[in-house]
């Protein structure tokens, strides 16, 4: 199955009057988005995938935290063991991208479950992948929120 293209995501955003940018380095990591925007490690909104008893999860977080996955387990209702980080190829099939380019919007597979992490509320501005390793686009951390209808929760790992 081929993956869905930044147009994808730029048809979205484009509702929200939100501009991509692209850049000549790839962004595929949170070191490396947010060197090449020139922002703070933890403003990048990773999207993270992830299928929880067989039903593919959506996790936004930041780019300076862990995910904790026995709290997406209990919020979910299963056991931990039942959380699985997505593969390539299930990214591609179910969200539509590749992994280092999972937007927060745009999938191929409708009303996924989105979570976002409470610690991207630390920032008034947020930047995350536009459907390729090399494309991200900035929005208020709030209208992503509603943007995505994502519910807002504490998901990382506490250290």
């Amino acid at each position: 199955m081929e993956p869905l293209t930044t147009v994808h995501v730029q048809e979205v955003l484009k509702q929200y009057d939100i501009e991509v940018m692209a850049f000549e380095e790839s962004t595929a990591t949170s070191e490396m988005a947010a060197q090449a925007i020139g922002c703070k490690l933890g403003q990048i909104a990773k999207s993270l995938c992830f299928i929880v008893d067989s039903v593919p999860v959506l996790v936004i977080a930041s780019g300076d935290q862990r995910v904790d996955t026995k709290k997406l387990a209990d919020i979910r209702g299963v056991a931990r063991k039942r959380v699985k980080v997505a593969k390539p190829e299930e990214c591609i099939e179910i969200f539509g991208y590749a992994p280092g380019g999972v937007p927060p919007v745009a999938h191929r597979t409708e009303n996924l479950p989105i979570y976002f992490d409470d610690s991207l509320k630390r920032y008034e501005m947020i930047y995350a992948a536009a459907g390729a390793s090399n494309i991200n686009f900035g929005v208020e951390t709030q209208r992503l929120i509603d943007i995505t209808g994502g519910e807002v929760i504490n998901i990382r790992q506490e250290s």
